[in-house]
């Protein structure tokens, strides 16, 4: 599928998210979040559900918790518009509460569409919401910062789901905030981690597949972990695991003397 085609795609959804009835979520909203970012990306960040600031806006993840969640992707060098950001529902549970079952079930072939045309490599999960579709029976406070394979149903064939908390409840906690930088900060280990397996996986189904195969999605041009989100011995596993990622056709531009390269490209 070609940037155009996926674009496009993704569009025809957000048409469908926009318009739709199926759960009583529609009655009370102001506009529907159907999700938004690069459509040739390899990593998509799924929280639980749009909020106050969402409801009014129609984009993911615009309030305190979408800044927060922006300062995460910063510390990695990664722009919102780098990756695809999305919820499990895609309407405003009244007051905020929890997304009923039924209410998950109803917006669940948009998600699952969504992830079929984005074919990530990495989805990141942001709250126990998200948490249960992607890692079902786990609790987040004990695989926070952990992967597990997707199942190939949810609509993302050969992918790695990386939990987190969801950026509000480190809001609520300097603890979970500060255990939420130092997890994001394994993110690009892990998204190497996913393109291995995919690599994997497509030399395992052989020459004749690798020849019909269109281009896959791109990740985040740039990726650059700080020292003080990471520390120093991650940092080091970090540059040596990128190491081994093969650059872009495309030329970039040289880090600075002394500055130590932490670019995926």
């Amino acid at each position: 599928m070609t940037h155009a085609e996926r674009q496009a795609a993704l569009e025809e959804i957000a048409c469908q998210v926009r318009s739709c009835t199926r759960c009583r979520l529609h009655e009370l909203r102001t506009l529907a979040v159907p999700g938004e970012g690069n459509p040739d990306t390899e990593v998509v960040f799924v929280g639980e559900g749009p909020g106050f600031n969402e409801d009014r806006q129609g984009r993911p993840f615009v309030g305190r918790a979408g800044d927060l969640l922006t300062k995460f992707l910063a510390t990695l060098r990664w722009k919102r518009d780098e990756v695809f950001i999305t919820n499990i529902v895609k309407c405003r549970p009244p007051d905020n509460r929890d997304p009923e079952p039924d209410e998950i079930a109803a917006c669940a072939p948009y998600l699952k569409r969504q992830l079929e045309i984005l074919d990530p490599a990495l989805i990141v999960t942001l709250g126990r919401h998200s948490l249960g579709r992607f890692m079902p029976g786990e609790r987040i406070s004990q695989v926070h910062g952990t992967v597990r394979p997707v199942d190939p149903e949810s609509g993302a064939t050969n992918a790695l789901a990386f939990a987190l908390y969801h950026p509000a409840a480190a809001l609520r906690s300097t603890d979970v905030e500060k255990t939420s930088y130092a997890d994001v900060a394994l993110i690009p280990t892990t998204l190497l981690e996913a393109r291995k397996r995919r690599e994997s996986a497509q030399r395992s189904a052989g020459p004749a597949l690798d020849a019909v195969a269109p281009a896959g999605p791109t990740s985040p041009t740039t990726t650059d972990v700080t020292g003080q989100a990471l520390g120093t011995a991650t940092a080091v596993a970090v540059a040596s695991a990128i190491d081994e990622v093969v650059p872009a056709t495309t030329p970039r531009e040289a880090p600075p003397d002394n500055e130590p390269d932490f670019t995926l490209f």
